[in-house]
């Protein structure tokens, strides 16, 4: 078996999904991100989003949360390669991260993630980048949120 089949390079895979309630958006903003369109429905009125919605770092936040709780191997084949079976550590970072519509209160988003590459980081003997890219999705199918991700993978 290649790591690119382990992985499953090229294959999306269902995270599951998170459901932004007015309760849970409040709470996010108050701690991480307090702007009027976060912090109430009333004081969200006079915004540019008319109601309230939460924030991009929130939906990204669930989106960790799912991809955490499904884990990076989910349905991956046993491990029959060489030597022990490949572990999921630190993210290096993200790039291209886009919220691409509002969350209002009483969405649901489902999210996706899927390994766009592995490759072997000559800097770190042992170990691989995998390449992900991460999308969210609203009750009505539009995206909400996509974003690329890198995430270290000791594999050798």
């Amino acid at each position: 078996m290649s790591l690119d089949e382990f992985f499953q390079v090229g294959e999306t895979v269902d995270l599951g999904s998170h459901h932004f309630d007015a309760e849970s958006i409040v709470a996010f903003a108050r701690k991480y991100d307090p702007q009027p369109f976060h912090l109430s429905e009333e004081t969200a009125h006079g915004t540019v989003f008319g109601k309230l919605c939460a924030s991009g770092w929130h939906t990204a936040a669930a989106w960790m949360k799912c991809n955490v709780r499904t884990g990076i191997l989910k349905g991956a084949q046993a491990w029959d390669g060489d030597g022990p079976a490949p572990t999921v550590g630190a993210s290096p970072g993200f790039r291209n991260l886009k919220w691409l519509k509002p969350v209002y209160a009483g969405e649901t988003v489902t999210y996706t993630r899927k390994v766009l590459s592995q490759r072997a980081l000559s800097s770190k003997p042992g170990y691989r980048l995998l390449t992900v890219f991460g999308e969210g999705h609203d009750s009505t199918g539009d995206k909400v949120l996509e974003f690329e991700s890198s995430v270290i993978v000791k594999a050798d």
